[in-house]
């Protein structure tokens, strides 16, 4: 199979086009080609490319920030000559001037599959302006690793974030270049996009289930290190609001969590007993581990691994990682009523609303959790029809049989 790069690297008629126009290249450290050489610098290669500036968004075009809301500074390519704009710095959307420095943008991004993984915010923000600045945008469009499954709770209005783009769920089910149809449709916006698909991308295959499994895994950013955390995401990303470790500063973020003043062992009995639905499609295992940075640097912490690597442990359409997050928040606050779970601290620059409610786009998860009667069958609902509500509304959007 293709990615959108590859095929307008290898198709000059494709390309045809862009010759003759200033040419901007938005990108990450995952932006490459089979060969692994980074789209950059294979555009440059081709003679009549013309590139003049590129844009990083966070973690930067080549990944210089290791954490989370760690700004990235404008420079210039020492190899190319050109200016290096970054959206995760001074400003979040692209400048007027910034906008001035090219006719096409192309748009290479690796996404999660996950609505707040900020490549989807930052996507956004460039069909705005390229609307708003008559410039034409290419999609060189990539597989969305976790597939086409479905999960979690639509962004409720008013809740728009840069961790939240839309009213998408968690799981949204598309790839980028779908994504952007689906902005252009619901924001109406006036601009000359196009997509430039992959070529027999089939994301209900086994094993890659999305990722095609041929094609080696780069970091899309720091703490993405494999497929495995890439399906997990949609549920481990909801640690960050809460004051268990995700994992980061281990060889596994994002796959497993815990804290020092927590027992994994009951927390996994009490989800096993109160929604033993909610786990299927993995394999959960109490670990110990030790932080060598961010929360809970130097402690030991009683913890659980999400396993979702091999075939016998993973099911693609039974595994549900949103559910089976909220169903650990749950249990320890059915164990531990007092439990300060929820972190209070600025969050992608929102300081008004508490973390876990910008993550999920509403207090819907939190309250659920936090409320002693409430039952798996009552966030079963509520979930349920947002989901199947974006079922219905995203097929108009899908490029992919």
């Amino acid at each position: 199979m293709k990615f959108g790069i590859e095929r307008l690297i290898e198709d000059a008629d494709l390309r045809q086009p862009l010759v003759g126009e200033r040419i901007a290249l938005l990108a990450h450290p995952a932006s490459t080609t089979r060969d692994l050489t980074h789209s950059l610098d294979a555009l440059a290669a081709l003679p009549e490319i013309k590139l003049t500036a590129a844009f990083g968004p966070q973690h930067g075009l080549r990944g210089d920030k290791q954490d989370n809301m760690m700004e990235s500074p404008d420079f210039v390519d020492p190899a190319l000559g050109i200016p290096v704009f970054s959206l995760y710095g001074e400003v979040r959307r692209p400048t007027a001037a910034m906008m001035d420095t090219f006719d096409v943008l192309l748009i290479d991004l690796q996404d999660l599959g996950c609505r707040i993984y900020t490549f989807i915010t930052t996507l956004r923000y460039l069909l705005e302006a390229a609307a708003q600045h008559g410039k034409a945008v290419w999609i060189l469009d990539r597989p969305n690793p976790a597939g086409r499954p479905i999960e979690g709770l639509t962004l409720r209005a008013g809740w728009e974030s840069f961790v939240g783009a839309g009213p998408l769920p968690m799981r949204h089910g598309l790839t980028m270049g779908e994504l952007a149809r689906w902005f252009i449709a619901t924001l109406k916006l006036d601009v000359d996009c196009q997509v430039i698909a992959m070529q027999d991308w089939q994301p209900d295959a086994a094993p890659g289930y999305g990722w095609p499994s041929e094609r080696s895994w780069i970091n899309p950013s720091p703490n993405a290190p494999n497929l495995s955390m890439a399906r997990c995401y949609a549920g481990t990303v909801l640690l960050e609001g809460t004051t268990l470790s995700e994992g980061r500063g281990t060889t596994r973020p994002l796959e497993l969590f815990g804290a020092p003043d927590i027992d994994a062992a009951a927390i996994l009995k009490e989800m096993q007993q109160f929604a033993p639905q909610w786990l299927h499609g993995c394999k959960l295992r109490p670990i110990w581990f030790e932080p060598t940075f961010h929360k809970h640097v130097g402690q030991l912490c009683s913890g659980i691994q999400i396993h979702v690597d091999t075939l016998s442990h993973y099911d693609h359409a039974t595994f549900q990682p949103w559910r089976l997050m909220a169903l650990a928040f749950k249990a320890i606050r059915r164990l531990q009523s007092d439990y300060p779970l929820w972190r209070d601290f600025p969050y992608e620059y929102e300081r008004d609303r508490l973390a876990i409610d910008l993550i999920n786009g509403s207090p819907l998860l939190r309250e659920w959790v936090d409320d002693p009667v409430a039952t798996p069958a009552d966030l079963d609902k509520q979930t349920s029809a947002d989901e199947q509500s974006w079922q219905t509304a995203s097929l108009a959007f899908h490029l992919y049989p």
